[in-house]
């Protein structure tokens, strides 16, 4: 299923393990962008449905793409009234990259162990050397699971650090 929330789980983890190091939602960003090419081949019928967004490679661009999403948001944002969602301006590029970096890489690794249509090692390796390293189970279970822990930590982090203002 293409954007798929179960992504989001490791990306709140992270962000609540490195919040100044990882932004969340460029981790976001990134899980989408990767999942709107194979929203398209879906609804086209087109085969594979994860195809080149889903290798390291095509993830790679999407990272770049993201970093100039955000530089030209910022420039715009300089220039004209844009809001503030989420304190995106607070956002330094680094935090962006490493987001989008951590998303993207860990869209096509989890999406590898399940799918038997990705190659994402292409175009130097046409195999698929994670798929079915996990149980379609247990791989959900742990992204549940970090997404709960990720939750549990960012609230933890919030309280302790309102009670100190």
């Amino acid at each position: 299923m293409p954007v798929t929330p179960f992504h989001f789980g490791p990306g709140a983890a992270l962000h609540a393990i490195a919040p100044r190091h990882v932004s969340f939602m460029s981790f976001c960003a990134a899980n989408v962008l990767i999942d709107v090419e194979s929203f398209y081949n879906l609804v086209s019928g087109r085969f594979p449905v994860h195809a080149f967004f889903h290798t390291y490679v095509g993830a790679t661009l999407v990272i770049v793409a993201i970093l100039l999403l955000f530089a030209a948001m910022r420039r715009f944002a300089s220039r004209e009234w844009m809001p503030d969602l989420f304190r995106w301006r607070e956002l330094t590029a680094l935090q962006v990259a490493i987001g989008a970096m951590l998303g993207a890489w860990s869209h096509v690794f989890l999406d590898s162990i399940m799918h038997a249509d990705i190659r994402p090692l292409e175009p130097f390796d046409p195999t698929n050397p994670f798929l079915d390293i996990l149980s379609l189970g247990a791989l959900h279970l742990l992204c549940i699971a970090a997404g709960m822990l990720g939750l549990v930590g960012i609230v933890v982090r919030d309280a302790v650090t309102s009670g100190r203002s």
